[in-house]
């Protein structure tokens, strides 16, 4: 079977970004397997937000690498994203880990995927599991329609997503990085 249903939503502001994910696990179709994971993190000096979709075991060793990545890039989100990424895809180990990051700093944010794909978002929003397109539909509209910052509307579209997906909790874990003073 199956264990998935995950919900991790990252969205970025003037003032600098947050990153939620819900505490749901689900095997297979139905059971709700643990209602409080904790599948966004910080890693590298606490700099850098990762969330995860996708099988856990993978995942941890995909933020181990990429946190290796970091080190060795001082820290450098986009250049440590793109080794990772192509890491990730050529190697024979690496290649077969299913799971996706989503990766963010007070700047941006990134989505890295095993095929190659290192994504920063056009309107400073992404999302990725289960739940992920109704997260995401509802950060659009918030931010569209509303002066909130990015840590409040993360909170309310995951909640709205949690009202509208199986897969999705209301057990939130949040994470923000503010943007420093020019």
């Amino acid at each position: 079977m199956d264990i998935h249903g995950t919900t991790i939503l990252a969205v970025r502001s003037e003032e600098g970004t947050a990153m939620a994910g819900d505490g749901q696990v689900t095997l297979g179709q139905s059971i709700a397997m643990k209602h409080t994971a904790k599948k966004v993190r910080t890693i590298y000096k606490g700099r850098v937000m990762v969330g995860f979709a996708g099988a856990t075991a993978d995942a941890f060793t995909l933020f181990e690498r990429f946190e290796k990545k970091l080190e060795s890039h001082s820290g450098n989100l986009v250049r440590a994203a793109v080794e990772l990424a192509k890491d990730w895809r050529t190697d024979k180990y690496l290649r077969r880990l299913e799971a996706m990051i989503l990766a963010a700093d007070a700047e941006n944010i990134l989505l890295i995927t095993g095929t190659g794909d290192v994504i920063e978002p056009d309107d400073g929003m992404a999302a990725i599991g289960s739940g992920g397109s109704y997260a995401l539909a509802a950060a659009r509209a918030l931010k569209r329609h509303t002066s909130m910052p990015a840590k409040d509307i993360a909170l309310a579209a995951m909640k709205i997503a949690a009202e509208l997906c199986v897969f999705t909790n209301e057990n939130i874990t949040l994470e923000t990085r503010e943007r420093e003073a020019k």
